[in-house]
């Protein structure tokens, strides 16, 4: 930035408002007095996500321009060799959603695992469709790993009863992440019955659900606490996480970083790896190791 350009911010007096939800290069704007507006980037400039707080100047009633992106304090996205997907700014938790049914992917559950932990992001695993005995008892046969390692994990139906998860998201900005056909929008709809989110049935041909969630959209549920609805998702690309930083995002790996008998160790077959010296002697389970060494390749 210009020092021109520089003093000109410092003179002008900048709005504050939070993304709800992204639209191209639209984005709805929540003011601190609670009116929605629609804004624009200034400029070519992108990369804003639902969640962030910007400052943007009114142009026009209910329209502005961004001018800047406040500084967040995390920012929750996936990435592939080619392109980034931003999917939630300043989000304090990261809500997994499965479901007993259709199946769900838990090489999926592993890498938003690793995205969460890299931000420090708290997380909660919810099995949706809780209703359904027989493949609910599967799934958590599943997920009592991941208990086991200290994540919550909340059973629940949203078509039911959704009040047991109302305490978990007190005093956060929550995201729901997961795959299509889990039931998050239904989850949301329980919830925040105006939202109105579309769902679907899912292809019990194709044990797979439809994509119905086009865009992410933040919705206030307190004073401290709101959840963020975004699109399912059927891969997580984490190219954005170096290799050398990827065993950090397995949290029972922790203890026994560094500890290897040599310092640029991968934890594939090394002689002297603490960390498979620990999944030899039970301290951790072979299944996340395997799941860590198909993030490796």
């Amino acid at each position: 930035m210009s020092l021109h350009s520089a003093k000109t911010r410092q003179q002008t007096k900048y709005l504050t408002g939070q993304v709800i939800a992204p639209f191209g290069r639209s984005f709805s704007i929540e003011t601190v007095s609670g009116e929605i507006i629609s804004c624009v980037m200034r400029g070519k400039k992108g990369g804003i996500a639902c969640g962030d707080k910007v400052e943007y100047q009114l142009t026009s009633a209910g329209e502005g321009v961004i001018e800047a992106i406040n500084p967040r304090t995390s920012l929750l996205y996936r990435s592939d060799a080619f392109k980034e997907k931003i999917i939630a700014a300043n989000v304090t938790q990261v809500i997994i959603v499965v479901a007993s049914t259709p199946s769900f992917s838990e090489e999926l559950i592993n890498r938003c695992l690793v995205a969460a932990e890299s931000e420090n992001i708290e997380v909660l695993i919810v099995l949706n469709k809780a209703d359904l005995v027989e493949p609910t008892q599967i799934a958590m046969e599943t997920l009592s790993l991941y208990q086991d390692l200290g994540y919550h994990v909340l059973p629940l139906c949203a078509l039911q009863d959704v009040s047991a998860l109302r305490p978990y998201l007190s005093g956060h900005l929550s995201v729901l992440a997961g795959q299509s056909g889990m039931g998050k929008s239904t989850l949301l709809n329980t919830l925040i019955p105006q939202a109105r989110r579309a769902t679907a049935e899912i292809s019990l041909a194709l044990d797979s659900g439809c994509h119905t969630t086009t865009h992410s959209r933040l919705y206030s549920l307190e004073e401290t606490s709101a959840i963020i609805d975004s699109p399912g998702f059927q891969e997580f690309g984490l190219n954005h996480i170096v290799e050398e930083n990827l065993a950090w995002g397995f949290i029972e790996f922790h203890p026994y970083l560094g500890q290897c008998k040599f310092n640029n160790c991968r934890h594939i077959a090394e002689p002297g790896c603490a960390v498979i010296q620990a999944v030899q002697q039970g301290k951790i389970n072979s299944r996340r190791l395997n799941y860590y060494h198909r993030l490796l390749k």
